[in-house]
């Protein structure tokens, strides 16, 4: 009897028409066991792979991850829905192996299969080995820091070689997973680095770009200086070896990957991964196509791979096997490496059923893990585009949250044109994108979607399926942004405008996102698509936390300001509806509202906040009321107050600021 999960994944339609390719992926038998790959212990060692379409399949085993060191050739037997299998009955550790599947009478090249968890150097052959040795001390021990609600979260995205390489982080492992999480790390001017930095600074969760095993960086070069973000897959079930400091053993990537959780969880900081499902750095050579050619990706009216990620190929998440790998891999990281979430690159790639059913699966393993992605896709696609788990069809994925880039390009400006100017530097008609992010793209009565720069409806359905963001890893940091787009712009006028922009983002409902170093005015010298420069463009440098310290000290208090009070992070849409109250201004680049703190269990009894993204100054009336206090006065954040003011009083405020009154 098979249970709901497994009968939704064969009841799938297919995308493609007979006619597209020749071979009807539909017809495959599908295999519901849950022994895929290698399954290892002293007494013996079982391998098995799916692959209905082989003629024969074989394994070999090495001595070493790399060269030529063959011990001996096995031929697994075929068995059940499509599988081949094989028992050997000896202790196999410490040895590798790799599949070689023949089909229509020609032999494959040699795989280490799509399941492989442990992987030697380069990741070409799957290294055999048991998994518990790879648990740090305490490993069972380990504990997730409390969540109360998703709206509760910060997210930080990092790229690991960036975080540590400079010289001037301080840390030992330079580059290394281990180097993010040394003690009491310290930058030339003495102050904190590393996991002590995030502590410092108030992030609850950690975003790490791909940290799985990727193709771009040569694993054999000891300190290899070559980069890559790491958006080329290769084995998704095992850590990056360019990360860990021997990429020969494949246990210790993944002992060094667990102790990074770990200690970052005894640090009260979760972790959430940057996966990349959504297509293979190589297709051609990657396990999926090795194993069953063409079955992993979908294609087009020719028969090639379709591209939909800009990168040569898309997978196809809607085939069953597809959808089981999926799904295992991603609980595979949730329960081995205690991940406590995962953003989907390019989401929009990946269908509606598979993301509805990764969050079903991985909310029983953890309640509080949270997903979110791209919602949309880099190129055309033959998966039907309602099927798609993109932006517009968000709130169909109540489990799944999606970036705004309404709210990212309202502040700043669009991704793409790096001349132009957003709400923050100015440039007008954008305050119904602002105030679409302020209330998290929900539904809210007082909001024009007509107006919206996109999204002309809400597409989530509650606030943390949002997340608020002004830069990413992607394109310029904020401020090269805004150096590019205010041409001969101080520097004082440009703090002014990062201090405004992340102030609209952390006051914002929703799930506020930062990507790693914009407390320290980061820059990456106007390279706006670094993914293979080198580290003197994507390290941080952290002499900058001593040059902007007022900058850092002002995003410390502001992710502690929202931390501190609950009308700034409500749960609920209905919340946010009966308690957000936008204020008509009459005024352009200039958003306001009220927010009915103490229906929300926040201390203050209301709060009016005003956003001017005018250069000048603009008077604006408080609210009636007895009296209010200015907790937030541009670059300046006192929750004790600056000064008190008679509500019904016209107040003037700066250009390129916000101001936040409390009641």
């Amino acid at each position: 009897m098979k249970n709901l999960f497994f009968t939704l994944l064969f009841g799938f339609s297919m995308v493609l028409s007979s006619a597209t390719y020749a071979q009807n992926f539909a017809d495959q038998p599908f295999y519901e066991g849950n022994d895929l790959g290698l399954n290892y212990s002293p007494q013996k060692s079982t391998f098995r792979i799916w692959s209905p379409v082989a003629e024969e399949v074989k394994l070999k085993l090495y001595q070493n991850g790399i060269g030529n060191n063959l011990i001996k050739e096995l031929n697994l037997q075929k068995s059940d829905k499509g599988t081949w299998f094989l028992e050997v009955f000896e202790d196999l550790k410490g040895k590798f192996y790799t599949f070689q599947v023949k089909t229509e009478g020609k032999w494959l090249d040699e795989t280490c299969g799509i399941y492989a968890k442990i992987v030697g150097v380069n990741g070409k052959r799957g290294m055999i080995s048991d998994l518990k040795t790879t648990n740090p001390k305490n490993w069972d021990k380990d504990k997730k820091p409390e969540l109360k609600n998703f709206t509760d979260i910060v997210l930080y995205e990092m790229h690991v070689r960036d975080f540590t390489i400079a010289p001037t982080s301080g840390a030992k492992n330079k580059g290394k997973f281990l180097g993010m999480v040394e003690k009491n790390t310290k930058s030339p001017d003495g102050l904190k680095t590393g996991v002590s930095h995030l502590k410092e600074l108030g992030i609850t969760h950690v975003h790490l770009l791909p940290s799985f095993d990727f193709r771009s960086i040569d694993e054999a070069k000891p300190n290899n200086t070559d980069y890559n973000w790491g958006y080329d897959p290769q084995n998704f079930n095992t850590p990056e070896g360019s990360y860990s400091t021997d990429a020969y053993d494949g246990t210790v990537r993944i002992r060094e990957f667990k102790e990074m959780v770990k200690k970052m969880h005894e640090n009260g900081i979760r972790v959430i991964m940057d996966v990349v499902y959504n297509h293979l750095g190589d297709a051609g050579d990657s396990p999926f196509q090795k194993e069953f050619p063409n079955y992993y990706f979908r294609q087009n009216d020719k028969g090639s791979f379709s591209d939909a990620s800009g990168c040569g190929n898309e997978t196809a998440s809607e085939r069953p096997m597809m959808r089981k790998y999926l799904i295992e891999s991603l609980k595979y990281w949730a329960t081995e490496y205690h991940i406590d979430g995962f953003r989907f690159d390019l989401m929009g790639i990946h269908d509606l059923e598979t993301m509805n059913l990764i969050a079903t699966e991985l909310r029983k393993i953890d309640p509080k893990i949270y997903l979110y992605g791209e919602g949309w896709t880099a190129g055309g696609s033959p998966l039907a585009e309602e099927k798609r788990a993109i932006k517009r069809l968000t709130y169909q994925m109540p489990n799944v949250a999606a970036f705004s880039d309404d709210m990212r390009d309202g502040i700043k400006g669009h991704w793409s044109n790096e001349k132009e100017k957003g709400f923050a530097s100015g440039k007008e008609n954008l305050e119904e994108s602002i105030k679409f992010g302020v209330v998290a793209s929900t539904q809210h009565p007082q909001v024009d979607y007509q107006k919206v720069n996109y999204s002309k409806a809400a597409w989530a359905k509650e606030p943390h399926q949002c997340i608020n963001y002004v830069s990413c890893h992607d394109n310029h940091t904020l401020f090269d942004k805004i150096q590019v787009s205010c041409e001969g712009i101080t520097e004082a006028e440009a703090l002014k405008i990062n201090r405004l922009a992340q102030t609209m983002v952390f006051t914002a409902q929703g799930v506020p996102f930062l990507h790693a170093g914009e407390e320290l005015a980061r820059t990456k010298y106007g390279e706006h698509n670094s993914y293979k420069s080198p580290d003197r463009i994507n390290q941080i440098d952290w002499s900058r936390k001593k040059t902007y310290c007022k900058l850092f000290e002002f995003y410390q208090k502001l992710l502690k300001f929202r931390k501190d009070h609950p009308a700034f992070r409500m749960p609920t849409n209905a919340m946010i509806q009966q308690n957000l109250q936008f204020v008509d201004t009459k005024q352009a680049n200039l958003v306001a509202y009220t927010l009915n703190g103490a229906a929300v269990g926040d201390k203050w009894k209301r709060i009016f906040v005003v956003y001017n993204g005018n250069k000048n100054n603009r008077k604006i009336t408080l609210p009636e009321g007895k009296e209010w206090k200015l907790v937030l006065n541009g670059e300046n954040i006192d929750q004790n107050g600056f000064w008190k003011q008679k509500g019904g009083a016209e107040i003037e405020m700066y250009g390129t600021s916000a101001m936040i009154w409390v009641e």
